[in-house]
């Protein structure tokens, strides 16, 4: 096998704080090394060190059998290395080709105007043809900050492949596309792999790892646990490796039928363009899931419902009661709490500590006078540590330290501190590893006993599957049906969200 990327003995500390540990492994030329481990591993450290991002205390990279410095993620371009992050590196105000062409202009070559203007219309043509190939047609001329967090990955995607790479590092790149969009990813990843593109495919989902890598490399607390052919291994050989002991039932039981009590009502709610006369009811105590294809309307309902979005038609009932929300502040005040799926967009405040973060919706109550009481900030903030498990060394530590599991572990406590009757999770284990994610499943199921309502939204069937006692299923923005107990499957979720199966009655 030749070797287009080593990485030899990689170590790398942060304030005297080891975060890999002699690291070594060798990628051959056209072969998709799998990097998998739980977060905090070190996955994104070893990344962010091949692209020049992050520097090692120790250790050297060679790139086809040359030791080579990377300072700069600049650099890492000029080896032929491109990156796929996990969270999106995109420019709101600049359009979707833009962006796709960020640092990599194109210029006029020939014509009048050739000396220093852009070849925009180049660009456009271009963008639209990658777009085309990930069976994602966007209108490049949109601003990016209109998109969907699925489109905005894709626009990620493209953005990486533009570059031609030699050596592409795809971190987590499914975490918010449907099957379909996952087979079309694969099947392009097969493409490259034929024409000699060597990949790194970092991802929490085991069956991806098995279905699409040659090799997976495990990662355990900054440890290289081994490098195994994906043909010797199965998926729980992986997670044992990952979590160093043995690995069970990602879903607790589902509980038993919820109470009767309707909490949640929306009666045909409409918003032009987006939702069709979109009914459904949420039972206390209940975790209802809602899938459907990326576009089918679900976040925008959540959004409608939290007075995100003006809605044009419909009601909304909460304990059978109308009222009417028109803010985000009206549904707290009535009980309602939100979990975006965009948690570094929407969620939480990177810069901001533990404290400041938990109690950023609920800072009313702990106001001294004109002052924050910080000792009722700090005891309160202990409190969501012990009770969720929040790895942190300090509650000083700014997020944007914390790793992707403990970053939706804080931003669960904020919500849970603002005491709410409805819960509505969309995405909530998005990026996050294997036994993190068990331990957001048990939590949901701690809050539904106490007679919380979860909603649950997923783009990830095994999740709805697992977790929910009813699914409502949308396309195109309606509600294309209603599943309860042995319909809660893989195929009548698929047959409602394609068409196949009529909408709800």
């Amino acid at each position: 096998m030749e070797e287009i990327l080593g990485i030899d003995k990689i170590t790398k500390e942060f304030s005297g704080v080891r975060v890999l540990n002699d690291v070594s492994v060798s990628v051959g030329k056209g072969e998709i090394m799998g990097l998998i481990g739980e977060n905090g591993a070190g996955k994104s450290t070893l990344i962010k060190i091949i692209c020049g991002v992050h520097q090692p205390t120790l250790g050297e990279i060679r790139i086809k059998g040359k030791n080579v410095v990377i300072p700069d993620y600049i650099t890492a371009k000029s080896l032929g290395i491109a990156m796929v992050p996990q969270e999106f590196n995109l420019i709101n105000t600049l359009k979707v080709y833009e962006n796709i062409f960020l640092g990599n202009e194109m210029r006029r070559t020939t014509g009048p105007f050739k000396s220093g203007f852009l070849d925009k219309a180049q660009m456009r043509e271009l963008a639209s043809a990658q777009l085309a190939q990930l069976k994602m047609p966007l209108e490049v001329n949109q601003f990016i900050s209109s998109l969907s967090v699925a489109e905005k990955q894709m626009v990620e995607i493209s953005k990486a492949l533009m570059l031609h790479a030699g050596i592409l590092i795809l971190d987590e790149p499914t975490t918010t596309l449907t099957g379909h969009e996952v087979e079309t990813l694969f099947a392009l990843m097969q493409d490259l792999k034929v024409q000699g593109v060597t990949m790194l495919f970092v991802s929490h989902k085991l069956h991806e790892i098995k279905t699409i890598c040659d090799r997976v490399t495990v990662l355990r607390d900054g440890n290289l646990i081994g490098v195994d052919n994906i043909s010797d291994v199965d998926e729980e050989d992986i997670a044992r490796k990952m979590i160093g002991r043995d690995f069970h039932q990602v879903f607790p039981a589902k509980k038993p039928r919820a109470s009767e009590d309707v909490i949640l009502e929306a009666e045909h709610i409409v918003i032009k363009g987006l939702l069709k006369d979109v009914s459904f009811s949420l039972r206390k105590g209940e975790i209802l899931g809602f899938a459907g294809l990326v576009g089918a309307g679900r976040t925008e309902l959540a959004e409608s419902i939290m007075g995100l979005r003006a809605i044009d038609g419909g009601a909304l009932k909460v304990g059978g009661k109308n009222v009417p929300i028109r803010t985000a502040a009206d549904a707290v005040r009535h009980g309602l709490g939100y979990m975006s799926e965009d948690r570094q967009g929407k969620g939480i405040v990177q810069g901001f500590n533990l404290p400041q973060n938990i109690t950023l919706i609920s800072l009313k109550e702990y106001l001294q006078g004109p002052f924050i009481n910080k000792q009722t900030e700090m005891v309160k903030t202990a409190e969501y540590v012990r009770a969720f498990r929040i790895a942190a060394a300090s509650q000083k530590m700014a997020l944007r330290f914390l790793s992707g599991g403990n970053q939706q572990k804080v931003y669960l406590s904020r919500w849970m501190d603002t005491r709410p009757r409805v819960l509505i999770l969309d995405e909530p284990t998005r990026g996050i590893d294997v036994n993190a994610k068990h331990e957001i499943y048990e939590f949901i199921h701690q809050l539904a006993e106490q007679g919380i309502s979860c909603w649950v939204i997923s783009s990830e069937l095994e999740e709805i599957i697992g977790l929910c006692s009813r699914v409502y299923v949308m396309k195109e923005g309606a509600v294309a049906g209603c599943l309860e107990g042995s319909h809660i499957n893989e195929e009548e979720i698929m047959f409602h969200a394609t068409g196949i199966k009529g909408s709800q009655s």
